[in-house]
């Protein structure tokens, strides 16, 4: 910020207690129609704005719809109702805001459409007021560029449906005055929101490292190891409410394919962030996802395949020791399956028949039988299955009979897992996905976008993750997780499985004489 800037005495929303402190919305689409009800809730006046003639006084009306149902059960009183509403008063101008202490843009995700929005804000509210932008994935650097005082533009990007999400992204741009980031950070907290500090880098904190959970899918897609239902239901086993190419269905495919898009050419190309041709292939064809009534799927529900049962006789043993080992059984006693363990064995995973299963440590199933001179290989994915539908995914080497595999995918079937066979790709599904989650977080946190707790929480709560890259790496360990990346990218020769450079410190770090 250049020293001969002119410095506002003190901003208002430090000055005026919360009933004079008023919050203008501009953008009374679903995103605006929800943060106006988050902050009339929490007692500010707030005004709704939209560029469309009658479009605030319509997402009044929705907001009363909303109330009324909660009124309806009995989760909020019919006085509070009324109360919230009339804080609420739909404008027309922007001359209304003048005595806006907080102006939140909520409009079009377009650079320039923004640029221009901000400068005229400017021009009406007092070097006092504060602006925010709910941008989801546009620099707030570049947004605040041809402001007057740019040290009071802020990135408040907020999560839908605004109401009921808990995470709030405070991203500062270059010029963000460190007072204004604090400000609206203590402001997400009284309005009942977690918030989480961010820089101005693409995709910030969850846009960004979300991008592996989309692009292992659509890989394993484009490679033809599975099918879409397939990849959903191991996905879902280990823990996420909604599997990829489900959620890319709700999302809307041409929505993520943007975002995805917006990341790798703010990253000028880097192959970590590629976007699909899978994935343009459906936005090409109008395979939207849920809100055209085709995407992935056609908008019927996916039943999960029932598991192939056979012989109840073929031994299952627990091979190896430590983290992995004591998952693969955790899984098969919540499945009350009938098992051994030998802990004296040299590798981990499930001796089933005359079969190996290797836990996936990023190799194939072919690979390994050829290092191991051993014909009956497969692979298992990384065990974090948990609740009643205990889908795993598995892969055999080209060497396997057919003969074995059935009685493999059996035995797996009669003791309570579910198993989805594979074509032999490296990491199977939920292995090289989580790795990549860990990845994608460790490299946010060493180019100083958030830090690590901030990642844990904002993928915790901006996308309901059953847990956050750090913690998935205490849990799995640096080795593992390095042994997977590296033989991802030992498979594929590209920079997408690119090791990050936090990872690697603390691998060496660990290694270090004491």
């Amino acid at each position: 910020m250049s020293a001969n800037m002119e410095q506002p005495n003190s901003w208002l929303m430090n000055t005026k207690p919360v009933s004079q402190q008023i919050v203008a919305v501009i953008g009374a689409g679903t995103m605006g129609a929800g943060i106006a009800q988050v902050a009339a809730a929490a007692g500010h006046p707030v005004r709704l704005m939209d560029a469309r003639s009658g479009a605030a006084g319509e997402a009044h009306q929705k907001i009363g719809g909303v109330l009324q149902s909660l009124v309806d059960k009995g989760r909020m009183g019919a006085g509070e109702r009324e109360t919230l509403l009339e804080r609420i008063v739909p404008i027309d101008t922007l001359s209304d805001l003048r005595d806006a202490s907080l102006v939140v843009e909520v409009i079009v995700e377009n650079l320039q459409i923004k640029q221009k929005l901000l400068n005229e804000v400017e021009t009406h509210v007092s070097r006092d007021a504060i602006i925010a932008s709910n941008t989801s994935s546009i620099s707030i650097t570049a947004l605040a560029n041809g402001m007057a005082h740019p040290d009071r533009l802020v990135g408040m990007h907020f999560f839908n449906p605004v109401p009921l999400m808990k995470l709030v992204e405070v991203v500062s741009g270059a010029e963000t005055s460190t007072e204004v980031a604090a400000i609206i950070y203590d402001l997400a907290k009284r309005w009942g929101k977690t918030p989480v500090h961010a820089k101005s880098t693409p995709g910030f904190i969850v846009n960004r490292i979300a991008r592996p959970f989309y692009a292992e899918a659509l890989a394993l897609l484009q490679e033809q190891a599975c099918a879409p239902a397939e990849i959903d239901r191991v996905m879902r086993s280990a823990g996420f409410r909604m599997g990829p190419c489900e959620l890319m269905d709700l999302i809307g495919h041409d929505i993520n394919y943007s975002v995805t898009l917006s990341v790798f050419d703010a990253n000028y190309g880097d192959r970590r962030y590629v976007p699909s041709l899978v994935q343009k292939a459906l936005v090409d064809g109008g395979r939207l996802g849920r809100k055209v009534g085709k995407g992935f799927y056609d908008g019927t529900p996916v039943q999960p395949a029932a598991a192939m049962k056979g012989r109840a006789d073929t031994p299952i043993k627990v091979a190896g020791v430590g983290l992995l080992a004591q998952r693969l059984a955790d899984l098969l006693e919540s499945a009350q399956a009938d098992f051994s363990r030998d802990m004296g064995m040299e590798w981990t995973g499930l001796q089933v028949g005359e079969v190996a299963l290797h836990v996936s440590d990023g190799r194939t199933a072919n690979e390994l039988a050829a290092s191991r001179a051993c014909r009956n290989i497969g692979v298992i994915d990384l065990p974090l299955s948990n609740g009643n539908d205990r889908a795993i995914a598995i892969a055999f080497a080209s060497s396997v009979q057919n003969e074995h595999r059935d009685l493999v995918k059996a035995a797996l079937g009669n003791s309570g897992l579910q198993p989805v066979e594979l074509r032999d790709v490296p990491g199977l599904v939920v292995a090289r996905t989580i790795a990549m989650l860990i990845n994608e977080g460790a490299d946010a946190v060493y180019q100083g976008v958030c830090d690590e707790q901030g990642a844990d929480v904002a993928m915790k709560l901006g996308t309901n993750y059953p847990a956050g890259p750090f913690e998935w790496l205490d849990q799995l360990g640096i080795d593992y997780t390095l042994a997977i990346l590296n033989n991802l990218f030992n498979a594929y020769r590209s920079e997408r499985y690119r090791v990050s450079p936090l990872l690697q410190h603390s691998y060496w770090t660990e290694r270090i004489p004491a």
